[in-house]
């Protein structure tokens, strides 16, 4: 029996390819409270949704359509039925211990929840020197053209109310999902608290993550992103105008 330590409930997200021998240590650091756990399988070769099962016979799997870390996030968010969404990943990176101190930001007021390995408390074993640069450029530039304060912007491990899924309308398939959310989410003027998360490094495998590749998506989510809001402002100066 389960003692909840807060009145709503919570969904934990799993995008997961071929991670079949990630998944214990992944699942081992869950919190017992935690009411529904879905893994978004990207269609695996190995044994890793037949493990999900043996780990946790409730688990919701999710069959990935397509590709990209986003769009199995995306499938994801739309399967879940918590109140509030937690994203972690599925290579023991993320630490599901954590999970209380996201929630509990969102009980106290927060909309959005923000993992940062850049305050105290924080920090990082996997992320190369080349990966921190390029990240403390994007948060800059993001902050920069946004108002945002963001201290880490290149980081995954994030919670939300799933009533906010609308205001942040997802739209993308690969890493930059995690930029997206961060831009929408002051977009829509959600309230933003950041939470210090330790970064693992993977257990088993390798990433399928590029520094370069990735960061150039990263960086044209940016910049498109400023151009929609743009034409978003035009678009509501033109109805106020017609609406005169």
């Amino acid at each position: 029996m389960k003692s909840a330590p807060f009145s709503f409930s919570v969904t934990v997200i799993v995008p997961a390819m071929n991670e079949a021998r990630n998944l214990p240590h992944v699942f081992a650091t869950l919190p017992s409270w935690i009411d529904e756990v879905i893994l978004v399988d990207g269609n695996s070769t190995d044994d890793t949704v037949a493990v999900a099962r043996s780990l946790r016979p409730d688990v919701r799997v999710v069959t990935q359509t397509r590709r990209g870390k986003g769009n199995a996030l995306i499938e994801g968010f739309a399967a879940a039925t918590g109140d509030v969404i937690v994203m972690i990943d599925a290579d023991g990176s993320t630490d599901g211990r954590e999970i209380p101190a996201f929630v509990a930001a969102l009980a106290e007021g927060a909309d959005f929840a923000k993992g940062t390995r850049c305050l105290p408390g924080g920090g990082s074993d996997d992320i190369s020197p080349i990966r921190s640069l390029g990240n403390a450029a994007l948060t800059k530039l993001t902050n920069r053209l946004y108002g945002t304060r963001y201290t880490d912007l290149c980081y995954g491990y994030n919670a939300f109310w799933a009533r906010h899924l609308d205001a942040l309308d997802l739209d993308c398939d690969g890493f930059e999902i995690e930029t997206l959310m961060n831009i929408r989410a002051a977009q829509a003027g959600l309230v933003i608290s950041e939470v210090p998360s330790h970064e693992r490094s993977r257990i088993h495998g390798t990433s399928n993550l590029n520094a370069v590749r990735d960061g150039l998506r990263v960086l044209r989510t940016i910049l498109r992103e400023r151009d929609r809001r743009t034409v978003r402002r035009v678009k509501l100066q033109q109805e106020h105008a017609t609406a005169a």
